[in-house]
């Protein structure tokens, strides 16, 4: 930002709306929070962020003077920085910041929510090193969707005086000494499945840089396990479980080939969404991990975004399966509505990047509905002491999904994209489409433009296009019969797309 919001007057105080950072930043609040490059993430845009959510808490009873908000960040290297902007913050509204370290995401939502403090983690997830962001909690959970304009409407008084160069802060605030949260988290779950539950596995763990890389080795262990570490990085590895990299792809596959292993697993960068490879070294669908964990706890209920595989319905796994927009507060919100209309259900969630949210107690589980890595990959590896995990996938409904993404793909043409395919009657949709994906089987029989445009195709084939909600990026979700033809869909469709659909769409 540079000298943007510096006065012109005698005075170094000057007030903005959280909607003119937005704008001026680049840096929009989006899903839970905030994410952009962090070269934009200044100390005093993440301060004047951090002070409206607090604002906003405060103004709904939530925040007051002398209280405690936690904190926790990632491995990249801007989140320390942001960190204590973000611990500065706290301070200047009259709170205390309560640091619990690097950490995974849940485990400081575990912690927050249990003692009813609001919580603040600094993570760019699965995004590439030079991103970062901000998630935000309340005391009970996620921010949401109805959160947002109440935060964004804040009017936060900056002095430009504490900020020197790239506006940088003068006087950040010395992190506290870590209040530990991963021996409770990890406790959690012995608790849940028990000290033996994987006894006799020897379980693959992929270090890279993922926050949790280290509790995830604690907790094979602590659950009987034999932990094997693999790929330890020193650098920020940009692991997204929605998209697995082919290089990642062919590391599983060598490491299970070397080693004697039931099972691999893995997280992206802040652990909150699960990588679950089976014994060869193939990685399930994130999706399919988190339809194993439905059917583990014995929900009644799973709300999943409609991004996911229909597996859900076609394999009766669960009882009833609802459909939401992509990201977590929409699940969230979904999943508060089931288990308010009857609260005897066990309510809970899953993305089609494998993070799980429980919205209902589980036997000793409390609830935590935020996107959790650690239930849906012990849930899963557990199974593999009385099935191998490839036969567990095996014996559902074949159905495969594929996603890929362009990456620096500008958000107006994503823009463009959607606007070209849904104009029209659905005759001219429908013609557009046949046009365009050309020899597919039979016509599309059915348009979702819940999230994106999604076309689901008579022979049971799905592409679905949607734009990225935190990132310059536009991605391709398939759903065919087999791995091959989800793949090649995927391929031809992002095909159509660079080569002559923008032109159109942007044309038109």
């Amino acid at each position: 930002m540079g000298n943007r919001f510096q006065m012109n007057d005698m005075s170094t105080i000057r007030s903005f709306s959280v909607g003119d950072l937005m704008a001026v930043s680049g840096v929009p609040f989006g899903t839970s929070g905030v994410r952009g490059l962090a070269a934009a993430m200044t100390d005093r845009l993440c301060h004047a962020y951090a002070t409206a959510f607090l604002q906003y808490l405060r103004q709904i009873g939530e925040f007051a003077d002398g209280g405690r908000v936690a904190l926790a960040g990632d491995l990249r290297i801007s989140t320390p920085r942001i960190l204590a902007a973000v611990a500065t913050a706290v301070r200047d509204c009259g709170g205390e910041a309560v640091f619990c370290g690097f950490t995974p995401t849940p485990a400081l939502a575990y912690h927050a929510m249990g003692i009813g403090i609001p919580s603040i983690m600094v993570t760019g997830s699965h995004i590439p090193a030079d991103r970062n962001g901000i998630k935000f909690y309340r005391p009970h959970g996620e921010v949401l969707k109805s959160d947002e304009a109440g935060i964004v409407g804040q009017i936060v008084a900056i002095d430009a005086a504490r900020f020197g160069a790239d506006d940088g802060l003068n006087d950040p605030v010395a992190l506290p000494a870590v209040t530990g949260v991963e021996d409770a988290y990890v406790a959690r779950y012995v608790d849940y499945f028990g000290a033996d539950a994987l006894s006799g596995l020897t379980i693959g763990v992929y270090q890279h840089s993922a926050v949790g890389r280290d509790l995830l080795v604690r907790a094979v262990e602590a659950l009987g396990g034999a932990a094997v570490p693999f790929g330890r990085s020193t650098v920020f590895v940009p692991v997204d479980t929605e998209a697995i990299r082919e290089e990642d792809i062919a590391l599983a596959a060598a490491w299970a080939a070397e080693n004697a292993v039931d099972a691999i697993i893995s997280t992206d960068g802040d652990s909150d969404r699960p990588l679950v490879a089976d014994a060869g070294g193939v990685w399930l669908r994130g999706d399919i991990v988190g339809l194993l964990c439905a059917r583990a706890v014995n929900a009644d209920v799973v709300v999943t975004p409609v991004s996911s595989n229909t597996v859900a319905e076609l394999s009766g796994a669960v009882p009833r399966v609802l459909r939401t927009r992509i990201g977590s507060p929409y699940v969230i919100a979904a999943m508060m509505d089931a288990a308010a209309a009857d609260p005897a259900l066990r309510v809970c969630g899953y993305e089609a990047n494998g993070g799980f949210l429980l919205q209902t107690p589980v036997g000793s589980l409390t609830a935590l509905p935020t996107r959790d890595a650690l239930l849906p990959i012990l849930s899963v590896i557990a199974a593999a002491r009385t099935m191998p995990v490839a036969e567990v996938v095996a014996a559902l409904p074949p159905r495969y999904t594929f996603s890929d993404r362009v990456a620096d793909f500008p958000q107006a043409y994503s823009a463009a994209l959607i606007a070209f395919l849904s104009a029209g009657a659905q005759d001219e949709q429908l013609a557009r489409i046949a046009r365009v994906f050309g020899p597919i089987a039979g016509l599309p029989t059915g348009i979702d433009t819940t999230d994106g445009f999604r076309m689901s195709f008579a022979d049971g084939s799905i592409i679905h296009f949607r734009p990225s909600g935190n990132a310059p990026e536009l991605r391709c979700y398939s759903e065919a019969e087999t791995e091959a033809k989800a793949r090649d869909l995927n391929a031809r469709a992002l095909a159509h797309v660079l080569s002559d659909v923008i032109a159109e769409a942007l044309n038109t």
